[in-house]
């Protein structure tokens, strides 16, 4: 899988999980170059943008506060690279008539913005609809072409162009086909919500809020399991550059919202 739109647990990987290694492991190494390779890739942004103002949004609807730590930690990393910085929640982004702009509280137009909140929820909202027109006189981060790479029909779409690949998995639009075991994912689920998995002695399913926009059907391979736990292991890239290994990891099959994030370290000598 692919998460191409919404940066959630940068934080952990980022900043946490090198306090635990610095306070524990001060002599061992971690895959990790985040927080670094971000400010030099907003720095390289900043020379590239006319405006050095940049907006941070995030939805004001997430309870759980990890937007908004999140989108602040962003904020952090573009200010550390020369950008002035102004967040406000995505709710509170205005539209002004006139000059057919957005416009942030102090009714000043927003020539750039980063946005902790999906593309798809953008564009299902009729004044998120506003974007396209908005292009490219706002400049959104992540760009819109990002809504192509986080739809999971992206996994059979990989599949028809290069079947038999050995980094993919079996995956079909709609209908498991000749697939016995497999396990259902909603085009736009998140955090392993409403998945099903159907497989001889593994059936189960989890609930959530999506799968109106349909489904995949991909091969089941369930995780490798070490000590009564399945790690999956996220790779992050900032720009085009490898920059740092998150892991997390639960005990079920499918890796979900309680998912624990777990610390890794590269053991010197």
């Amino acid at each position: 899988e692919y998460n191409a739109d919404t940066p959630t647990s940068l934080l952990e990987a980022a900043i946490v999980q090198w306090h635990w290694l610095t306070d524990t492991h001060p002599g061992d190494d971690q895959w990790n170059s985040l927080h670094e390779k971000l400010v030099a890739r907003w720095a390289e942004l900043r020379k590239q943008a006319a405006d050095p103002q940049l907006h941070f949004a995030w939805s004001g609807a997430d309870a759980s506060g990890e937007d908004n730590v999140t989108t602040a930690y962003m904020q952090e990393t573009a200010a550390e690279a020369g950008f002035d910085t102004i967040a406000l929640p995505i709710e509170e982004i205005g539209w002004d008539t006139e000059l057919e702009r957005f416009v942030d509280l102090a009714e000043a137009p927003i020539e750039a913005i980063f946005k902790l909140y999906p593309w798809e929820w953008v564009l299902d909202d009729e004044f998120g609809r506003r974007v396209v027109s908005s292009l490219p006189a706002t400049a959104w981060i992540e760009p819109l072409w990002k809504a192509l790479l986080s739809n999971k029909a992206i996994l059979a779409v990989l599949w028809e162009m290069y079947p038999g690949h050995p980094n993919l998995l079996p995956t079909y639009i709609d209908e498991p086909r000749e697939l016995t075991e497999y396990i259902r994912k909603p085009k736009l689920g998140r955090e392993g919500a409403n998945m099903t998995i159907v497989g001889a002695g593994m059936e189960t399913a989890t609930g959530g809020v999506y799968g109106a926009e349909g489904y995949v059907y991909q091969l089941l391979d369930p995780l490798p399991e070490f000590d009564g736990m399945r790690p999956v292991l996220g790779a992050w890239m900032v720009g085009d550059e490898s920059a740092g290994l998150g892991i997390r990891e639960t005990a079920g099959l499918i890796t979900d919202d309680g998912a624990a994030f777990v610390p890794h370290r590269i053991p010197a000598g």
